[in-house]
């Protein structure tokens, strides 16, 4: 008999270590697959909810926000495409993915469109997740993109016509809005930050094997 455990996985789409995370979450609950399941939900945190629609250069970006230089960016930058290759997802350099991975976007219709699929089907939303981040973090295309939006849903086998309705309106918005400041106002303000049976939190992407031991640990508490 296995033990459930529900998880919810706050991040945002244009974080890396959120990618990071999650496939290191993924394959913990690999490992312990034959005694605990789970139940993942993700959750929306915008890391830049005052980006505007043209979004901004990805170095620029970084250097006013954490103030630091262009060429302190790009180490970090190919530190985590390093990170990333060790749990099996690739970030490609600015120069391979276009132009689309050379900046970064507001993204809260990709919220809007992950809070919909979520009451579609939960593994549809999982799917769309990652659609996402391969989107923007390997093929370099913007999560602010209706276009791109609506092609992911259908590619993971949501209603296209239903999606881009959702994205013409501002169907789910206050419902986004309504979760965003709830992680807020329970102090999560980094993300990734994964959230097990509303009450035990890990932050950050943690290698598999922190999130294994959590993971047993708690479902042995009870």
């Amino acid at each position: 008999m296995t033990i459930p455990l529900k998880i919810d996985f706050v991040s945002d789409i244009s974080c890396p270590w959120c990618v990071i995370g999650l496939k290191s979450l993924d394959q913990a609950l690999a490992s312990v697959s034959a005694d605990i399941t789970a139940e993942l939900h993700f959750q929306p945190f915008e890391l830049n909810s005052g980006m505007g629609p043209d979004g901004q250069d990805i170095t620029e970006h970084i250097s006013e926000k954490y103030g630091i230089t262009p060429e302190q960016a790009h180490v970090n930058r190919e530190n985590i495409r390093q990170r990333g290759a060790q749990v099996g997802f690739k970030f490609s350099a600015s120069d391979e993915s276009g132009g689309g991975r050379n900046r970064i976007y507001n993204t809260f219709d990709a919220h809007r469109l992950l809070h919909w699929a979520e009451i579609v089907d939960a593994g549809k939303q999982k799917a769309l997740k990652e659609a996402l981040f391969k989107a923007y973090f390997t093929d370099g295309q913007s999560p602010a993109s209706h276009d791109v939006l609506v092609r992911l849903a259908g590619e993971v086998g949501l209603d296209v016509a239903r999606a881009r309705e959702i994205l013409d309106s501002d169907a789910f918005a206050e419902e986004v809005r309504e979760r965003e400041q709830f992680y807020l106002s329970q102090g999560i303000h980094s993300v990734p930050a994964i959230i097990i049976n509303d009450r035990h939190l890990i932050s950050g992407g943690q290698p598999a094997a922190v999130f294994e031991q959590a993971l047993r640990q708690i479902a042995a508490a009870g």
